[in-house]
């Protein structure tokens, strides 16, 4: 028994609660390692004489990846208090686990337990409920549809009359989205994410002038009320992008610093060198090295005030429904709690996204953000799907990898984005190779969280780093992709009428096989048992399912057919880079 691979701590992960009554518990040991797990435990308060009473219950192997095995077991304590060991058991040794480290017999103090002393609800991360059966639309604005040439700015360029630069504009707007909500409702999305809105100099604008005014360029707020209540009537959300780590070189309070220097009101509004040489250009943060984008001091009252009087602005005056939060890691903690509750006394509902590319779990502890862009799992299944970098048996493991980083209540709301503004376009990406693109996307929106479709990934649009993934949408027929595009409405019909291929079974890798680079996981919940089959190899292949399935009766969800198992072991024949959906009713 190796101890040292052993780990548990209370909170994060490891021990959370999922809800109102029901506590969650992990545990993490040394792969292969460790045959059996029982857990201890009970109410710190309650006795039989003399003795505190216990109860003790076996915990389930949830996966494992290089590395770890782990362990999870859900436990309703009916004071909602609870006290806990571990009697972990290997084929040579047994051993006991508490908050003061192992021992060979269980402590009759059961003080030495690990302690989950109260469970509060204003301490459970709780993310929107409506979250978990929503497929967003990311949409760059200058690049969906110009519906209003009247806003055009004097340097707008015919729509896709050439490569996009990082200067070009191409007169995409607000108007562009209402007159092709029908495309989207057809679709089968279900909300909307803006890149930003609001005014700024650039064609992305991620370099704020005013926060409280939209780009001229894009329309205005009369516009845009009419946008997010179209949409509304359509059942889609609208999540707008906010800038808080850094505004634009031209916005007022940096341009007074700029004018007045030390006796501006607003100098520490902004992070200025403490030791500023005299007759030299100011020394500032800024977003990465963009001198034209000074970093805003959120820890400045003033500052933090002005800004979270804009978040909850356009949630009450114009009833937004998400923040996607820029640059979210390089701002301070407390500044987002406080951010998050203001603008949940606005509307309990709205969704926080942070844009946070690592491990995200500091932001994800329920007093910050209910999700952020999942950019790990994008690498995960460009590493398997699209580079052909490793094989099923390693992107499995880091997928249980993946699955056991977080809680299950924040993989639910997680924003699964596969490519985006910030990265190629998805068929760059898997070099060109639609079938491919096809079997990402199927596992990507037969997945746990909430996914995002990139404007027009769904036609084939094609680009490399920006700025070349930020084309104009393509909207003659004859120039899309039409079959991508019904492929793509066809999986989000799937995933709308069969909830289980969302959010409403619990995930499991089945096999993964390097020999045929082939994946089989399944989602089951206590009516229904939903199968994937995934073909990542370059010839037609026959794959068991490695589940007895005699006698049962299985709709094959792609084809709507159903047929029936005669025998214990049932075969599915892919071609390559292909896929098959299964649904078993119980």
């Amino acid at each position: 028994m190796l101890k040292e691979a052993i780990y548990h701590r209370p909170k994060n992960q490891f021990a959370y609660a999922c809800n109102d009554d029901m506590i969650h518990i992990q545990i993490q040991t040394k792969r292969n390692d460790i045959n059996t797990i029982f857990l201890y435990y009970g109410d710190p308060f309650e006795f039989e004489g003399n003795k505190w009473r216990h109860s003790f219950i076996e915990m389930q192997k949830s996966g494992s990846d290089n590395l770890f095995d782990y362990w999870v077991v859900e436990i309703i304590p009916p004071q909602r208090r609870l006290r806990y060991a571990f009697h972990l058991k290997s084929n040579e040794q047994e051993s006991f686990y508490t908050e003061r480290g192992f021992s060979n017999t269980v402590h009759d103090d059961f003080s030495a337990y690990f302690c989950f002393p109260f469970h509060h609800p204003s301490d459970r991360f709780t993310a929107p409920s409506w979250v978990k059966d929503t497929v967003w639309y990311q949409i760059f604005p200058d690049r969906f549809a110009n519906g209003n040439s009247q806003n055009d700015p004097s340097e707008t360029l015919p729509w896709n009359s050439s490569d996009p630069t990082t200067t070009t504009i191409f007169g995409g707007d607000l108007e562009g989205v209402i007159q092709h909500l029908d495309y989207l409702v057809d679709l089968g999305i279900s909300g909307i994410y803006f890149t930003p809105i609001f005014k700024a100099r650039s064609n992305h604008k991620y370099d704020s002038i005013d926060y409280m005014e939209i780009d001229p360029q894009f329309g205005d707020k009369q516009t845009f009320k009419r946008l997010v209540s179209e949409c509304h009537k359509h059942g889609i959300k609208v999540m707008l992008d906010a800038v808080f780590n850094h505004c634009g070189e031209e916005f007022p309070p940096f341009q007074d610093v700029l004018i007045n220097g030390e006796s501006s009101a607003y100098k520490d509004w902004f992070h200025f060198s403490s030791n500023q040489p005299e007759d030299e250009p100011l020394q500032y943060h800024t977003f990465a090295f963009e001198k034209s984008m000074p970093k805003l001091n959120t820890q400045n009252p003033e500052v933090k005030k002005y800004l979270i009087e804009v978040g909850q602005y356009w949630v009450s005056e114009f009833q937004i429904d998400g923040w996607r939060l820029d640059v979210a890691n390089e701002i301070d903690h407390q500044f987002w709690r406080e951010f998050r509750q203001a603008v949940k006394k606005v509307n309990k509902d709205v969704y926080l996204v942070g844009e946070v590319w690592h491990d995200a779990m500091p932001w994800l502890q329920g007093d910050q953000f209910d999700a952020v862009m999942n950019y790990p799992l994008a690498n995960h299944l460009l590493r398997f799907f699209a580079y052909d970098a490793i094989g099923a048996e390693q992107f499995s493991l880091d997928l249980q990898a993946y699955l056991h980083q977080y809680q299950k209540t924040v993989q639910e709301a997680a924003f699964n984005l596969v490519g985006s503004h910030d990265t190629p376009r998805l068929l760059n990406l898997a070099r060109m190779n639609k079938q491919k693109v096809k079997l990402l996307t199927a596992f990507q929106l037969s997945f746990t969280g909430s996914p995002s479709i990139y404007y027009g990934d769904e036609v084939g649009l094609t680009g490399e780093q920006d700025p070349g993934c930020r084309k104009c949408m393509v909207w003659d027929k004859e120039e899309q992709d039409q079959e991508m595009l019904e492929f793509f409405k066809k999986l989000l019909n799937l995933r709308k009428s069969y909830p289980i291929l969302a959010n409403e079974g619990t995930f499991k890798v089945l096999e993964a096989s390097n020999e045929h680079n082939y994946l089989c996981y399944s989602k089951e919940n206590d009516k229904q048992l939903f199968l994937a089959v995934m073909n990542n190899h370059p010839t037609k292949q026959t794959l068991p399912l490695p589940l007895d399935l005699h006698d049962q009766t299985i709709l094959d969800l792609w084809k709507m057919e159903e047929f029936s198992a005669h025998t214990t072991h049932v075969s599915v024949t892919l071609e390559p880079y292909d896929f098959t959906f299964l649904l078993i009713n119980k």
